[in-house]
């Protein structure tokens, strides 16, 4: 099942994508896409009541926007230099551990909704992530158990400003944390449709040229260590998103560096999770 969000920003109903790619409204359902959603079966009892209630379901337009797949989730945790390409180009080195960090939930905006570029920015970048949901409490999970807590995976555009994130001192948080920088979905894939998350395409392009295009078989990290290793440091709660590292291709990687400036349009993919699309606009 692919779960979607739709309507205008703060007025978002919960909604589901079909097989053909028809959107249909789910709101009678009775529940958004929440921590007691995914935390109570809800993905296995939505999916019942579909069967007898599908029909009555309105169709959404293909112009209505859509917001990220799920509501403000407790935490973003994520995962740095998880593809070892990617730590070389950043001047890094492989890490024996995984490197986590948070983004701020603030961030989270729609698939398709503008990137701000922040107040004082000269270095915005782009980086494509498989981000995994969580979709039962884990605490001190095991690798071999570690996917009976995902509830699915969603597209994520894990945009950073490296002056802020690298020059300014302290933790990578500041540079990964602001207004828009944490563009999701276009839907959540639960975790029945992707049969190796460990194995998927992921690509990004820049004004129409690929910048980033790798797979995730290339991960240092796999999905199951990832959710059993944070499992270790803190409890992950429904609905909270894992992102799980970008390839090689950023921004701050070229030579030169190139950094996104405003009319830069974004797209970007990962196998069974869609497209997004974000245009690039200066901060007022």
């Amino acid at each position: 099942m692919k779960l979607i969000r739709f309507g205008a920003i703060g007025q978002e109903k919960p909604g589901v994508q079909l097989a053909d790619g028809t959107r249909i409204d789910v709101s009678s359902f009775g529940t958004d896409y929440t921590e007691d959603f995914f935390g109570n079966e809800g993905i296995e009892k939505l999916s019942t009541w579909l069967k007898d209630n599908h029909s009555s379901c309105p169709e959404i337009g293909n112009d209505v926007r859509l917001g990220a797949p799920l509501t403000r989730p407790s935490k973003i945790v994520c995962v740095g230099l998880n593809y070892a390409q990617h730590a070389a180009e950043s001047g890094m080195a492989v890490p024996e551990h995984p490197v986590l960090f948070f983004k701020a939930t603030s961030a989270l905006v729609g698939p398709n909704d503008d990137i701000i570029i922040p107040k004082g920015s000269t270095k915005t970048d782009w980086e494509v992530e498989l981000s995994i949901v969580i979709g039962k409490k884990a605490s001190y999970v095991d690798e071999v158990n570690s996917l009976d807590h995902v509830a699915g995976y969603v597209l994520h555009n894990d945009v950073s400003e490296r002056a802020f994130q690298l020059e300014l001192s302290g933790q990578w948080v500041k540079g990964k944390s602001c207004d828009t920088f944490a563009p999701v979905g276009p839907f959540i894939a639960t975790k029945d449709e992707i049969k190796d998350p460990n194995n998927l395409n992921l690509w990004l392009k820049l004004n129409g040229e690929t910048m980033q295009n790798s797979s995730t078989s290339d991960f240092i990290f796999n999905v199951q260590h990832v959710v059993s290793h944070i499992s270790q440091f803190m409890t992950l709660l429904p609905g909270d998103i894992i992102s799980t590292g970008t390839p090689f291709g950023v921004g701050l990687g070229l030579n030169p560096p190139m950094y996104l400036k405003a009319g830069d349009v974004v797209e970007l993919g990962i196998e069974g999770l869609g497209t997004s699309k974000q245009n690039v606009v200066a901060y007022k």
